[in-house]
């Protein structure tokens, strides 16, 4: 099938005749019908050539450069590991940038500091209970603790101007919780804490009822930009997205056509962002359920409700879709993970994710080869399993941007359920065939060319695509 062209342009002939003629991979990459992706956040326990061709072979097809954490020097490094660990073993890999946004953290804490008896001897944490005053401060340099009441540093300087009294602070994903109840100045922020807890440096701080002013690209994120633009990276996740305007304006920056510069991913974790889900779906190239911050913004027990909305309404405009957070979380010190654990990820493949993602458990975590090689495991069990319904479901599109391809893949589908075809093969130049193709549930593989590095490597997020 070739994606809306009369005949096949020379160089994408000759292109194919090359791949053709090279000698196979070192690794045998298995052709299936459905083939959920795995990405992976890049980090000290996964950085080396060895370990990465490790994580490619045992499935891991997306690489996460997490702007939160490292410098330039720490990114550039890693990403030169990715490349390589990817040309030795001649398996396309993408690599994301992902933006810190305006996360809101708690500032220093010096080592000097611990504030309660219990737990003694707590060099830099502020415990605090339930009743205790505490100070948000826009203009400390570090926390300091006077007369028994812990004043915070913050990274954002308007805090005190868009938080009200009776508002909630949600500090390290809502495991503390406190209420704002004066203004202090032009500065500082009063509150009283619900739930106490541990405090430390650099924990998030969260406002799921005040309007926060802070634009989603910092001045911190557009240098990100800039070296992601310099170092040719395949995807940008754009952090704490509120409306597609925010995505069009990052798409502008990275040069406005979709098909030859970085594709955007839209992170949902904001409730705004899901009043305005369907124009950020459109906006961009792809979506990431960020589980996390959106179920602290967001009342808890809906977020499984929320993933699978979003999941269909990415179907449905025909845009991939990762789920993200805490999949294989207790891997990041045990050997297994658990029962719950393991039906998270199954449940996110049969909602229909095209990628499911690991954090720490990669970057960090004691076991980076085994968690990936886990994750493969329940995605092909879930996959296998998904594969006995007897009927798959033609795609239903809301796509004008790409009216004529995406009527070619609906087409497709139609030919493959009606007849014995064993595999779709597709020319792709900038990918858009193939991710409506990849949309579609055929119960086929399907293989997709391009003579463009970049949309080679962009292609591997989409599910089903080899």
């Amino acid at each position: 099938m070739w994606s809306g062209r009369r005949s096949v342009p020379r160089r994408a002939q000759a292109s194919f005749l090359r791949w053709m003629s090279t000698p196979p991979p070192q690794v045998y990459v298995p052709l299936r019908a459905r083939d959920t992706k795995i990405m992976c956040t890049v980090g000290p326990a996964s950085e080396s050539v060895d370990i990465l061709k490790r994580l490619i072979t045992s499935g891991a097809r997306i690489f996460r450069l997490n702007f939160s954490h490292g410098d330039f020097d720490s990114h550039a490094e890693r990403l030169h590991s990715i490349r390589k660990a990817s040309e030795q073993l001649r398996i396309p890999v993408a690599v994301c940038g992902d933006l810190q946004g305006p996360k809101i953290r708690v500032g220093y804490i010096p080592s000097s500091i611990q504030m309660s008896s219990t737990p003694p001897a707590l060099g830099g944490l502020i415990v605090v209970k339930a009743g205790d005053t505490v100070i948000l401060s826009a203009s400390a340099e570090e926390s300091v603790i006077v007369d028994g009441v812990a004043t915070l540093a913050l990274t954002y300087k308007d805090l005190v101007h868009e938080v009200s009294p009776g508002h909630l602070v949600l500090i390290n994903d809502g495991a503390i919780r406190m209420e704002a109840l004066s203004a202090q100045g032009n500065d500082a922020l009063v509150c009283r804490v619900l739930l106490g807890g541990v405090i430390t440096s650099g924990k998030g701080i969260n406002l799921p009822d005040s309007d926060i002013k802070a634009p989603a690209i910092t001045a911190k994120d557009w240098t990100c930009v800039e070296w992601a633009k310099a170092n040719h990276l395949d995807y940008i996740a754009l952090s704490f997205v509120r409306d597609a305007a925010e995505v069009v304006e990052l798409k502008a920056a990275l040069g406005g056509d979709s098909n030859s510069s970085m594709h955007v991913i839209s992170k949902i974790e904001k409730p705004q962002a899901i009043h305005n889900l369907n124009a950020i779906i459109e906006a961009s190239d792809a979506i990431m359920v960020a589980r996390g911050d959106l179920g602290v913004e967001m009342n808890l027990a809906t977020v499984p409700i929320i993933q699978k909305q979003i999941v269909a309404r990415c179907q449905l405009y025909g845009k991939p879709c990762i789920v993200a957070t805490q999949m294989l979380e207790t891997m990041i010190e045990n050997a297994i993970p658990t029962r719950a654990e393991a039906s998270d990820v199954a449940n996110a493949i049969w909602d229909g994710a095209d990628a499911v993602m690991l954090s720490a458990e990669s970057a960090t975590g004691r076991h980076p080869e085994l968690v990936v090689q886990t994750m493969a495991d329940i995605i092909e069990q879930a996959e296998s399993a998904d594969s006995h319904k007897a009927t798959s479901v033609p795609p239903e599109r809301n796509a004008p941007a790409h009216k004529l391809t995406a009527a070619l893949a609906y087409g497709a589908w139609h030919v493959v359920n009606k007849t014995e075809v064993k595999v779709v093969v597709c020319w792709s130049q900038h990918g858009n065939a193939a991710r409506y193709l990849s949309q579609s549930d055929f119960r086929v593989p399907i293989v997709a060319f391009s003579d463009d590095p970049r949309s080679v490597n962009q292609m591997a997020l989409y599910n089903g695509i080899t």
